[in-house]
């Protein structure tokens, strides 16, 4: 059977799926949900071979709907995830999973374990630039990782029922999960509310890994200058991914510190380098493009997409101890270990297991 495709949410990132979803799945996307009568409008005036409706239960209860992807606010994720898996439906959820590990693994553990394909929009990972710098680091070329260093910043998008670090801190958690290859141990995280009373608008966050490695990340919503910037400091080499340089988005430095032998007194003294700047040519393709692309294989083939559930949850940890460490004014906090798959029960192809959906799943709310 073809697969068919429905849509929840209409708003502003669901629009930008929405427009690659009609590129890439053509007829095949059936439906959209939306709450919003003009939102709505708005979908069928740009899509009107697409079904749009405000009754959820409409797509959910589809039979040729096999997948579907949520772009909605971020408290409704977990929710609405729980109940397209309970319906027998393969999910993309936009970031962040769920607001809690504990929701983050449930829906990760029901996905394997019926044979469901659950992934989660961390586009970052699927920028070319991100994934160059990924090899770069895993071909030893920079030689040990020593920090990393993000600041995701601009005036605008300002939320009030969520604080800048789950609002768009995961993006640079997922970055630096992927670039390192491991899970994080502690978080340390501060931050300052200015335009709403509980709502952090500006988050500095240290993220401690494996080997000593500590990734810093800046982000706010109330800064002058847009910045979008990731750097990898090795020890051989240094790399600044730059999403606003449309010209050199990712740069390598032949930069570093040596040591030389320790002087008289014992004193060890190091000779800076500072040699050529490289700029790598990078596929023009757009990442949203090539995450939807990946979902809708992944749906095709029954694979487990890259940015699965399991990546999911393992973001939610560091968010959710970022949460502790800012009520504890900084405190440094572990960051729980995520479990791994789970076996599937599920039917060759990754179809949904023959008994039916989880019994679990089917109280959730809308």
């Amino acid at each position: 059977m073809t697969e068919k495709f429905g849509l929840i949410g209409f708003g502003y990132w669901g629009a930008n799926l929405a427009r690659n979803l009609d590129k890439l799945a053509g007829d095949r996307w059936r439906c959209l949900v939306d709450a919003s009568p003009e939102r709505r409008q708005a979908a069928t005036e740009r899509y009107p071979r697409v079904r749009a409706t405000g009754d959820l239960d409409a797509l959910l209860d589809d039979d040729e709907v096999r997948a579907v992807l949520i772009a909605t606010p971020a408290p409704s994720h977990a929710p609405l995830a729980r109940r397209a898996l309970a319906a027998g439906k393969h999910v993309f959820v936009e970031k962040p999973l769920a607001m809690s590990v504990a929701d983050a693994v449930a829906l990760a553990e029901t996905a394997d374990r019926y044979g469901l394909v659950l992934m989660v929009g961390h586009t970052f990972e699927y920028v070319p630039a991100v994934e160059r710098m990924r090899d770069y680091i895993r071909s030893g070329e920079i030689g040990d990782v020593l920090y990393l260093h993000s600041q995701r910043l601009n005036l605008g998008r300002i939320q009030n029922d969520l604080h800048t670090f789950w609002s768009i801190g995961p993006h640079d958690v997922s970055i630096a999960n992927y670039l390192l290859d491991a899970e994080p141990r502690w978080v340390a995280a501060q931050g300052g509310r200015y335009l709403h009373d509980g709502v952090e608008d500006v988050t500095f966050v240290t993220v401690g890994y494996p080997g000593d490695v500590v990734a810093h990340m800046h982000v706010s919503w109330l800064d002058p200058a847009k910045t979008r910037r990731t750097t990898v400091v090795g020890t051989r080499r240094m790399l600044v991914y730059d999403d606003l340089n449309t010209d050199a988005r990712l740069t390598v430095h032949d930069k570093g510190a040596e040591p030389l032998e320790p002087d008289g007194d014992g004193v060890r003294r190091y000779r800076l380098r500072d040699d050529a700047v490289h700029v790598p040519v990078l596929s023009p393709a757009e990442p949203l493009s090539l995450e939807l692309r990946h979902f809708l294989d992944c749906v095709r083939t029954g694979a487990r997409p890259r940015t699965d559930g399991w990546n999911g949850a393992r973001v939610v940890a560091v968010l959710e101890a970022a949460d502790a460490s800012l009520r504890a004014g900084g405190a440094t906090v572990p960051v729980p270990p995520v479990p791994g798959p789970v076996d599937a029960t599920a039917t060759p192809g990754g179809r949904p297991h023959p008994d039916g959906p989880h019994p679990d799943l089917t109280t959730a709310a809308h």
